[in-house]
């Protein structure tokens, strides 16, 4: 009864904003330049637990954009106090991204944790506040904010201990906040929230998740610039720059052709559209990382466009495209409700040439990259042009 009362008052009070506003395009700026910063430290120090600690930290950076983003969805933007929630979190992020990964295991972890179970709750207080004039009803907020307040008990306790203890704990906080969302928010009394199989406002979503992924690409293509701008003109880091600016477009390509043109039909014309754009989510969070991860092996070309090829190099100028191409596969499958054979065999192609890549250099690896990404694209119009594909989303209504 509780569960098919949660899912009934939610889709009760439904706001369905129509653009994004100037508030959120300022979030997404901040929240991009904070996973450039993650993914530089990554590559700084290529070890495992900072490997492990940089990807905890950029998933709950993701846990914390997500949530925002599905408020705004359901919330009117435009009202001043919704916007003040927006700035305050911006705030944090801006908090959060200076506890970098090499630190985040010592005394600036309890920074990074402290922001964001504060953020986190405090959001969910201040929508219960609100009421339930143009958002959700008061209750789902309720079941909300028991999943915080269950997830901020390990991510504080995580602060009074260092090391392995730390990244344990915080793994299990992780787990409690993904878990909350992926079970639709199960409360004591109150069943779960029912957010999956109420209506979304697509064209907001898909707008946030689009605007995300451009503003990465745009922070791609500025670090290059920034990065080449004192060396002049010299032969080898203008081909770097040439070659950086290729894979951008190249990644812009792959994502706008067809299935990110398509978002917003396939998440209106779904029987779940919530669920579906839950997975479109994710497969931007994926994509958004391998454009971070693509603006670091950037940066390395144009900085050391010859000589010997580190293997964490490699890993890098590889592994971003690699990433890109996975989460681009997701979201062919919240479109199409399949997956292009080109892509997969893309990011294997890629791991394959990854040891002779070792013996290039950086610049020619980046060129290799380049050109799987370059054949991929053409792939694909070929492909469509041939077999156009039908809008098929995962549990569409036929």
């Amino acid at each position: 009864m509780a569960r098919s009362g949660g899912s009934a008052e939610a889709a009760g009070s439904q706001h369905r904003p129509g653009h994004v506003g100037f508030v959120e395009l300022f979030f997404d700026v901040v929240f991009v330049f904070a996973f450039t910063r993650f993914s530089e430290r990554l590559v700084e120090n290529f070890t495992w637990p900072n490997t492990w600690t940089t990807l905890l930290l950029i998933l709950a950076m993701w846990w914390l954009w997500y949530r925002t983003v599905w408020t705004t969805n359901r919330y009117d933007a435009d009202r001043p106090a919704i916007q003040l929630m927006v700035i305050v979190t911006m705030l944090g992020t801006l908090l959060m991204s200076a506890a970098v990964p090499a630190a985040a295991l010592t005394e600036r972890g309890v920074v990074f944790a402290g922001v964001y179970v504060t953020l986190q709750v405090l959001r969910q207080l201040w929508l219960l506040r609100l009421g339930d004039k143009d958002g959700y009803p008061r209750l789902v907020n309720i079941r909300i904010l028991f999943w915080a307040a269950m997830s901020a008990v390990p991510w504080i306790a995580g602060t009074f201990v260092q090391d392995g203890p730390r990244l344990a704990l915080w793994t299990v906080a992780l787990l409690i906040d993904y878990g909350g969302g992926i079970l639709d928010f199960p409360t004591p009394r109150l069943g779960r929230a029912g957010l999956r199989g109420q209506p979304i406002a697509e064209e907001h979503l898909t707008e946030r998740c689009r605007q995300l992924l451009i503003i990465a690409l745009g922070e791609a293509v500025l670090a290059s610039g920034i990065q080449f701008s004192p060396y002049g003109f010299q032969r080898d880091r203008t081909v770097a720059l040439l070659v950086s600016f290729l894979i951008t477009v190249l990644l812009w390509q792959l994502y706008h052709y067809r299935a990110g043109a398509l978002l917003k039909a396939a998440i209106a014309s779904a029987s779940a559209p919530a669920r579906i754009g839950e997975l479109a989510a994710y497969a931007h969070l994926v994509m958004v990382i391998g454009v971070s991860l693509s603006a670091v092996g950037d940066t390395l070309i144009i900085t050391h466009p010859s000589g010997h090829t580190k293997w964490t190099w490699v890993v890098v100028i590889f592994g971003g495209p690699a990433l890109f191409l996975l989460g681009r596969s997701m979201l062919d499958y919240v479109v199409f409700s399949r997956v292009s054979w080109s892509r997969p065999i893309g990011v294997l192609l890629l791991a394959a040439l990854a040891p002779a890549a070792l013996r290039l250099p950086p610049v020619v690896v980046a060129m290799v990259a380049a050109l799987v990404l370059a054949g991929i694209a053409l792939s694909n119009v070929v492909a469509w042009r041939l077999a156009p594909r039908a809008l098929a989303p995962p549990g569409i209504v036929r």
